[in-house]
């Protein structure tokens, strides 16, 4: 009885010490890829916002959100700057010689796909343990030891300083770097579907007699850009997730490998791109906001009158 009245309670056992009505437990994108019982993006729509009410959709952003302007700010920084160094070190040195080449451009997206793992990791880790600690809850049950059930009454971590915590002291700093592969699979290819197409879309949609894209063309651009990069990185994310959410309770996976192998032999192909619909549809604004912002600070820091490619 305790361990249905646990499961039963599980969606809103996301409990804080603080006052007022406690904050749901997971976002759609999170619950289709790493968790079980939901079908399309709009039935888990629908069954978030039955249960949790709208606040469902934002569980476990306040740490992404802390350290948002910093991460964005770096990625954007580290391939601008390597864009500027690899056209001196061919000797492009002036404005109207610095031609973008599509290898200058590559490399460029790699090096910043790396640095963004490397901030990026710890942060989904926390979003997504935070989001799915009560979600394996069943499945759990049914290999821990007697009296582990009492972990559905509470939510294992209280919020995002308690996680990192914990997975540091259970599981080490690596901890905090569960799932790199596989993030470092969707992002390094993520990152270069991201900024060529956006620079390749900007000079296209540009006339040719403009010294610079106007801001409808970044932000059509940029939109354009994060809805091809996320929906492509989509099977990769699905593999990311699933490792990230893994150890709350049990492991089930030993590694990338094994992630794809096990997702695939259970719910076939199609399990790669739950989720496809949420990420390109989110990706357009949230990345034609981002370069659009992007490009602005940058005129308004130059003192620039026309918008400039990064």
């Amino acid at each position: 009885k305790e361990a249905v009245w646990a499961e039963d309670r599980a969606p809103w056992g996301c409990e804080s010490s603080r006052p007022g009505p406690s904050p749901p437990c997971v976002s759609p994108q999170t619950r289709l890829q790493a968790g079980v019982g939901y079908g399309n993006t709009l039935s888990c729509i629908r069954t978030v916002y039955r249960r949790e009410s709208v606040f469902g959709f934002f569980k476990g952003m306040s740490f992404p959100l802390a350290s948002i302007a910093v991460y964005n700010s770096v990625v954007f920084g580290v391939f601008s700057n390597t864009q500027r160094f690899l056209s001196q070190h061919h000797g492009r040195e002036s404005e109207a010689s610095r031609s973008r080449t599509l290898s200058d451009l590559l490399l460029a997206s790699m090096v910043a796909g790396v640095v963004s793992v490397g901030l990026g990791a710890p942060v989904d880790l926390i979003k997504i343990r935070l989001q799915m600690q009560t979600q394996p809850f069943r499945e759990a049950t049914l290999g821990l030891k007697p009296g582990a059930v009492a972990l559905g009454k509470q939510p294992v971590y209280q919020g995002p300083v308690h996680c990192i915590a914990t997975i540091v002291r259970t599981e080490g700093l690596a901890g905090m770097y569960r799932g790199v592969s596989a993030m470092l699979l969707r992002d390094v290819p993520g990152y270069c579907l991201y900024f060529i197409p956006y620079v390749f879309l900007n000079e296209w949609i540009t006339p040719e007699a403009c010294t610079g894209p106007s801001p409808c063309a970044v932000w059509l651009a940029g939109g354009m850009a994060g809805a091809i990069s996320w929906g492509t990185a989509t099977p990769m994310d699905v593999v990311k997730s699933r490792l990230q959410a893994d150890g709350v309770y049990l492991n089930k996976y030993k590694g990338v490998l094994d992630c794809i192998s096990q997702s695939y032999q259970k719910e076939g192909l199609k399990v790669f791109f739950r989720g496809i619909t949420v990420n390109t549809v989110r990706g357009f604004p949230m990345s034609a906001a981002m370069f659009l912002g992007y490009e602005l600070s940058l005129q308004a820091i130059r003192g620039d009158h026309t918008v400039t490619s990064p």
